[in-house]
């Protein structure tokens, strides 16, 4: 029999598989527990948007139609509230979907794709299978090194990769370094800009990337409804980029990248300004709670413009996440990042920001 190795592609062979946050429904069933909270993935805990809620119900019946295959309402919805033309969006099956668009439609053999060491690892995964060469730069204070990045820049590179905020560090790059960066990088250098988290982001200093894609440049911009929209299961993000670039990207869309239900409910979320504000209220209560609490116990943590903390325990990580389980609460361990003392928490409701805090007195008294 053929080994399966000799007929895979090349790329994909030192690629590990993505590991997500353990489901709650697992941790029960493993553990028998009856009480678990997630705090693993960055989820909303305040849950999901009431008017996306209502909006899918009534779609339900239509559950037996595929649904349109460009999601021309959500487009038409983000273009008015973005003050730009339909034609500079699309939408796609979460924003990791999208991410996968911009290595199928822009990365071909030997290309160099740029990006910092320690972040969101879709980057690294779709560089491998177009069979591009990954090129990662050290943090700088928990950040990413525009400056490293702009000096790997060579003339085999095709992109850029810039998470901001970043995941798993929740720090974000200031508008003057990108200014800079933007500046250094050559015209047929493709810059994008994973903005997953901005709706959390509250310093002045955020910048305007959509200013770039307005100017013409070759910048795409990546969002999602995962986070503060409170949708994360039904999968819908998007793209934003100059007509041209988004073109490209809808060659190698599937047909129906996302249901109908997803469509409807992104719509609805939209229009759902109370929500927004009370999960930015809640994130930002939370994480003051955290901060204190951590600041009681003398444990580093690295200040957030996301609703996540990084947070250095100084002792094995791995060790420390299977003794939260036992307690009924799932982080996320740092060893996946090569952080293996670090862990990566989900600021939650008030409730489980205490449990949380209560398994972590226990744990290292």
């Amino acid at each position: 029999m053929i080994d399966a190795k000799n007929l895979t592609r090349r790329g994909i062979l030192d690629l590990k598989p993505y590991i997500p946050g353990k489901p709650i429904e697992e941790v029960q069933r493993e553990l028998g527990l009856t009480e678990v909270v997630k705090l693993a993935s960055n989820e909303t805990s305040v849950g999901p948007s009431p008017l996306a809620l209502e909006a899918i119900r009534k779609e339900l019946g239509n559950s037996n139609l595929y649904p349109e295959g460009s999601s021309r309402l959500l487009r038409e919805k983000l273009a008015e509230k973005l003050s730009i033309g339909e034609d500079f969006i699309i939408v796609g099956n979460g924003a990791d979907n999208v991410i996968d668009l911009t290595g199928m439609a822009f990365i071909n053999d030997g290309d160099e794709i740029v990006t910092s060491e320690i972040t969101f690892p879709a980057y690294e995964t779709i560089t491998r299978i177009m069979g591009g060469k990954y090129i990662t730069c050290k943090l700088k204070d928990f950040t990413f090194d525009l400056e490293a990045i702009a000096e790997k820049v060579s003339s085999k590179t095709k992109m850029i990769y810039l998470c901001n905020p970043n995941n798993p560090t929740g720090t974000i790059v200031k508008r003057d370094a990108v200014e800079k960066l933007m500046d250094k990088i050559p015209e047929n250098v493709i810059v994008v800009f994973d903005e997953a988290y901005y709706d959390y982001v509250e310093d002045e200093e955020y910048p305007n990337s959509l200013s770039y894609v307005l100017e013409g440049r070759n910048v795409i911009i990546l969002r999602t409804f995962s986070k503060i929209a409170g949708i994360a299961g039904l999968r819908v993000g998007y793209g934003i980029a100059r007509p041209e670039l988004i073109g490209y990207l809808s060659r190698v869309i599937s047909p129906f990248p996302t249901n109908r239900l997803a469509q409807v409910g992104a719509l609805a979320s939209l229009d759902d300004s109370e929500h927004y504000e009370k999960v930015l209220k809640s994130n930002r209560e939370g994480k003051q709670y955290l901060y204190r609490e951590l600041n009681k116990l003398n444990i580093f943590y690295v200040p957030t413009e996301t609703n996540f903390i990084f947070i250095d325990l100084k002792e094995d990580s791995q060790s420390f996440y299977e003794k939260c389980l036992q307690r009924g609460v799932i982080i996320r361990p740092g060893k996946t990042w090569g952080y293996p003392n670090c862990i990566r928490l989900t600021i939650g409701t008030q409730y489980e920001n205490e449990k949380f805090v209560h398994a972590l007195k226990e744990i290292i008294t």
